[in-house]
């Protein structure tokens, strides 16, 4: 989880207001210290810390909660308030055509992120295109080639021309018709030096850029507040994105100090793959870090990877009782498009990922995907009726899967068990409506 120690230290002090008998003025003196040493320890800005913990203080001990509110619950959610705060206010790329110059120092994963922003215009219906306009590092002309053949975005670069200026406009005039979203790759350094804030500005100048986004990785911690400062008052940028937020102790410095410049952190990267990308919300984010969940953006990854079919239908047939192995097989398709469990699992209230130790969320994973090519193995007849798969035809599948006859008996038993809860599911008027309603199919 992003920030796993953070998420654990701050889900401990919840649980610790949730389980008092009273709270008064000791117990959330002690819930302050407790988050000041929490947010500390993840390298979130000294200042911020104390300003955050002298405001949760006040609230806790002079406000009254709201009527149906309890005490507990109050502090609890004065907590959540304040902690969303210090990650300032959130902002959404427009979904519309485009120029965006990426911008940042070498090794914070600029080049990577280029391509994770294509892929995600993509998912929203537009056409990226990706241009190289770093002519100083040998290897990101390749590197940045080979990132846009793997997300299937078209790519141009010039790895003979030294001027980076000429190599961008050459690349606008080429995609100004065929692309809507166009992601300009920029030069490097290992510090800010006055020739790559130069070419920064002559790139800005011939670009006239709708978006500048500033990459940044986590790891730098509270560096990324000076940084953010220098590069904006380059180029104004106008977003940052936030890298490598996957295990980092240092994570808190960077949120905090890049809020603290007011510039927006727009996406966070949380892995390697294309897919360990998401947009930043710090409602949602802290939502995810004290163990509430974070079902909007389940629902939002769950229609990404249900695109192309007919999710209204399926539901519904669900919902109705029918069951077979066809809408298993699409259940995990669907759970497959969303990517790894571990962080389908932060998205689950109460603290689900915590409670389920990694080596178990991949035997899961691996569980699943055999599952799925066993199914592959088997006829429309068997997808539509498994109860007919006796000895023969699972020894007959077993065979065609290239698994053991025990593999494919696993599956039919998950799937009854399944079907068993789904029937249980479709007899629950309340729950059924509720569920329609979620999905936007009721009313």
């Amino acid at each position: 989880m992003v920030l796993d120690d953070l998420g654990s230290s701050l889900r401990g002090t919840l649980k610790k207001i949730a389980n008092a008998v009273h709270v008064d003025s000791k117990l959330i003196k002690e819930v302050v210290r407790d988050i000041q040493r929490a947010l500390l320890q993840a390298d979130v800005n000294v200042k911020l810390v104390l300003d955050l913990s002298k405001k949760i203080e006040k609230r806790a001990l002079q406000e009254k909660p709201p009527a149906g509110m309890s005490n507990r619950e109050h502090v609890i959610h004065i907590v959540y308030d304040e902690l969303v705060n210090i990650l300032g206010g959130s902002r959404e790329l427009p979904i519309k055509k485009q120029i965006i110059m990426m911008t940042g120092l070498y090794g914070q994963g600029k080049t990577t992120s280029c391509g994770k922003i294509a892929t995600y215009f993509k998912k929203k219906g537009l056409r990226p295109a990706l241009i190289a306009g770093d002519v100083h590092r040998p290897a990101a002309y390749e590197q940045l080639k080979q990132i846009a053949e793997q997300v299937k975005v078209p790519f141009y670069g010039d790895n003979k021309e030294k001027n980076a200026v000429k190599v961008v406009k050459d690349g606008l005039n080429k995609f100004k018709r065929s692309s809507d979203v166009i992601i300009v790759d920029t030069s490097g350094r290992h510090k800010l030096e006055d020739d790559l804030i130069q070419e920064m500005k002559d790139i800005f100048k011939a670009t006239k850029p709708d978006e500048k986004l500033l990459v940044i990785d986590a790891a730098v911690g509270q560096q990324a507040g000076s940084q953010a400062k220098a590069f904006n008052d380059t180029v104004n940028i106008t977003g940052i994105v936030l890298t490598k937020m996957d295990g980092t102790a240092k994570g808190g410095g960077a949120l905090s100090a890049a809020a603290e410049v007011g510039a927006p952190i727009v996406f966070i990267g949380t892995g390697e793959h294309a897919g360990d990308f998401e947009k930043f919300d710090p409602a949602r984010f802290i939502s995810r870090l004290l163990g509430m969940g974070d079902i909007k953006s389940l629902l939002e990854k769950a229609e990404e990877s249900m695109k192309g079919k007919d999710a209204e239908k399926t539901a519904r047939r669900l919902m109705s009782g029918k069951f077979t192995l066809h809408d298993m097989y699409d259940q995990m398709d669907m759970l497959s498009g969303m990517g790894p469990l571990s962080k389908v699992a932060e998205m689950l209230p109460g603290g689900f990922s915590g409670k389920i130790k990694d080596i178990d969320m991949d035997d899961t994973q691996n569980k699943l995907q055999r599952f799925r090519v066993i199914m592959n193995s088997m006829t429309d007849e068997e997808m539509n009726d498994p109860s007919i798969i006796r000895a023969s035809r699972v020894k007959r599948i077993a065979h065609g899967a290239g698994v053991e006859n025990r593999n494919v008996k696993e599956l039919l038993k998950y799937y009854n068990m399944t079907k068993r809860m789904m029937k249980g599911l479709s007899g629950n008027r309340k729950m059924r409506k509720n569920l329609m309603k979620q999905l936007q199919f009721g009313k």
